[in-house]
């Protein structure tokens, strides 16, 4: 495995982690009190080519690979999770799906408008009775002459509000359950679609969700992202690609995490001397440290193991959920660290602890993840198993 990174990659990295920690740190706060991200970030993100980090260079991206791009998102991951989660959620789920099973013709017609930023990507999967349960889903897709007629809803869509265009997935076939779901590219202005409220949420300050909702929506049939009935499967495809990026975020924000705990316990006095001396402060950073590079280490080698087309169905639900559970712990420990400090929203440990909440829940909760990892080593253990003999 070679994590090695490319002279122009180094110095794309060095750029982005400026401007995270000159730019868009010190206002991450204001972020999260506005519930906004001021336009000035946005653009400059789009200028640096934030936007177009999964897109070949032919439609504009910056064509890097899986290891290339998780080096950057730990660096977008050291500052507000809401700024992280809007690119996050574009260059992860909101695009992938269109670079892999896109037509020549989609990936035209989108794929350099999202890579400028011009138009932002968002992924429709979840409804309020499909979340973990993916296959249950109720929105229909009923092909009428050259269109698809949806109907139904979806919840918690990330980036809905803003978004140009949706990864829809819809039921167009009601008797074939799973493989009887198609993907649809959807855009902002198709007839019928409409967004619906802006989601208050724990965390994630700036990156807006909301409900949208299909009432005779048209669709062109052209519009139909891979196959039709193999819209489960692509969505699978999709989530697993990205859960290398989402494992790399949450490293960047752990990491963080971990230079404020010990710059703080360094500074902070008590008894007469630096909490670093006491012995329980220095384990919990040492346990701090040890996460964070097995969390590194991990996410890179899944990274790899992309780069080099291999099946990472287990690795990258293994990634999703070590980086979730390890940003959690890390976050709950700087809390600790910091005491009373911690707990204030005035000092970003507090909005930290908010925001790593939701990656035990958001694209595959960490119990789906187990279930995954699961039945790939049920799957693995039949291939290896020796006949039974009768």
């Amino acid at each position: 495995m070679d994590f090695q990174l490319p002279p122009d990659l180094i110095e794309m990295k060095k750029t982005i982690r400026e401007f995270i920690d000159n730019v868009v740190d010190p206002l991450a706060g204001e972020i999260d009190r506005e519930d906004r991200i001021p336009e000035h970030i946005m653009e400059k993100s789009k200028e640096m080519g934030l936007f177009g980090l999964s897109i070949p260079a032919e439609y504009g991206g910056t064509g890097i690979d899986m290891v290339g791009k998780c080096s950057l998102f730990e660096e977008i991951g050291r500052t507000s999770n809401g700024y992280m989660t809007v690119i996050g959620a574009h260059t992860g789920i909101g695009s992938v799906g269109i670079v892999e099973l896109g037509t020549e013709e989609q990936k035209q017609k989108y794929l350099p408008r999202m890579a400028s930023g011009e138009i932002i990507g968002a992924f429709a999967l979840t409804e309020t009775t499909a979340g973990s349960h993916a296959a249950a889903l109720k929105t229909t897709g009923v092909r009428k002459g050259d269109k698809y007629i949806l109907n139904g809803a979806k919840q918690y869509i990330t980036n809905a509000p803003i978004a140009g265009v949706f990864t829809v997935m819809a039921v167009t076939d009601p008797t074939k359950g799973a493989k009887g779901i198609t993907s649809f590219l959807v855009d902002k202005s198709a007839p019928g679609l409409i967004i619906g409220k802006t989601e208050e949420k724990m965390g994630l300050r700036g990156s807006h969700s909301s409900e949208i909702f299909f009432e005779d929506c048209e669709v062109p049939v052209e519009n139909v992202l891979g196959v039709e009935g193999l819209g489960y499967v692509n969505a699978l495809t999709i989530l697993a690609n990205g859960r290398a990026g989402l494992a790399a975020r949450n490293l960047g924000s752990a990491q963080k995490l971990f230079e404020l705990s010990v710059k703080y316990a360094h500074e902070r006095e008590q008894f007469g001397k630096p909490i670093f001396e006491q012995q329980i402060i220095q384990h919990y950073l040492a346990e701090m440290a040890l996460d964070i590079e097995t969390l590194r280490s991990f996410t890179y080698r899944v990274a790899w193991m992309v780069d080099q087309g291999m099946n990472v169905i287990k690795e990258a639900a293994m990634a999703k959920l070590l980086g979730s559970e390890i940003y959690n712990c890390i976050a709950d420990k700087a809390v600790q660290i910091h005491g009373g400090l911690g707990y204030m929203k005035e000092f970003p440990v507090e909005r930290y602890y908010r925001d790593a909440r939701i990656t035990k829940i958001y694209e595959g909760t960490s119990e789906i993840q187990k279930n995954i990892i699961a039945a790939q080593i049920h799957k693995e253990y039949l291939k290896k198993a020796p006949p039974v003999s009768i």
